[in-house]
C-alpha cells in the first residue's frame, strides 16, 4: 500500500477527520468489491444496491472506529456488507412470513361509479350546478376560490389581482345571488318529497 497522501490510509485519516471528500474517495475505491459481496450474498442488483449504500452509510457514521488491517479498511467493509445482508434477508422473511398469516382481502365490487352516478343525479346537487353556471364569471370565480377551495379572501384577492376588500364584497353579493337561485328549487324539491 502507498504511503503518501493520496494512499487509503492518507484517505482514511482524512475520512476520520470528518472530511467527505476523503471519504468519498474511499466509496469510489471500495464501492465495486462491497458490491460484489452484497450481491454475493443477495443474489438481487436492487438488493446489493441498498446493502451497499448502507455499508457505506455504516462507514461513515463509524468511521472513527474502522478496523484497518495491512493499511486497508476493505475487510471491516466486506465483513459489515455480509451483516447488512444477513439483516435484511432476516428482515424480508420476516416480512413475508407476516404476509403469509394475514388473511386474502376479499374481492369486492367497485362502488365508485354508482357512488357518481348518485352524486349527479342528485336533484340539490344538480340545482345547485344549475345555479352555479348561471352566476356572472366573477362571482363563479370568487365562490369556488373562497367557498369551494375555502381559500382565504386574501389570497383569492392575489389570485383575482384585486383587493381584498373587493373579493369579500364580491363573495356575500355572490353567496346571496346564489341563495336567491336556488332557494325556488329547493322549494320545489322539498314539495316533491312531501307529496311521496
Amino acid at each position: 500500500m502507498r504511503s503518501d497522501e493520496s494512499g487509503e490510509p492518507a484517505m482514511l485519516a482524512r475520512a476520520r477527520r470528518g472530511d467527505p471528500q476523503a471519504f468519498g474517495e474511499l466509496f469510489d475505491l471500495h464501492r465495486d468489491r462491497v458490491f460484489r459481496q452484497a450481491l454475493r450474498m443477495t443474489r438481487s442488483v436492487h438488493d446489493a444496491e441498498d446493502v451497499t449504500g448502507m455499508v457505506f452509510l455504516e462507514a461513515w457514521r463509524r468511521r472513527e472506529a474502522l478496523t484497518e488491517v495491512d493499511g486497508s479498511v476493505i475487510g471491516w467493509l466486506l465483513l459489515t456488507a455480509n451483516n447488512v445482508s444477513r439483516n435484511l434477508s432476516r428482515s424480508i422473511r420476516r416480512y413475508r412470513h407476516t404476509l403469509s398469516t394475514l388473511p386474502f382481502p376479499e374481492d369486492s365490487p367497485d362502488h365508485s361509479n354508482a357512488v357518481d352516478d348518485r352524486l349527479d343525479s342528485h336533484p340539490q346537487l344538480a340545482a345547485l350546478r344549475e345555479a352555479l353556471a348561471r352566476l356572472p364569471r366573477r362571482d363563479q370565480d370568487v365562490l369556488s376560490l373562497c367557498v369551494m377551495e375555502e381559500l382565504s379572501t386574501a389570497d383569492a384577492a392575489a389570485v383575482l389581482n384585486i383587493p381584498t376588500g373587493t373579493v369579500k364584497s364580491r363573495l356575500f353579493r355572490a353567496k346571496a345571488r346564489l341563495s336567491a337561485l336556488v332557494a325556488p328549487t329547493n322549494t320545489i324539491i322539498s314539495m316533491e318529497v312531501g307529496d311521496r
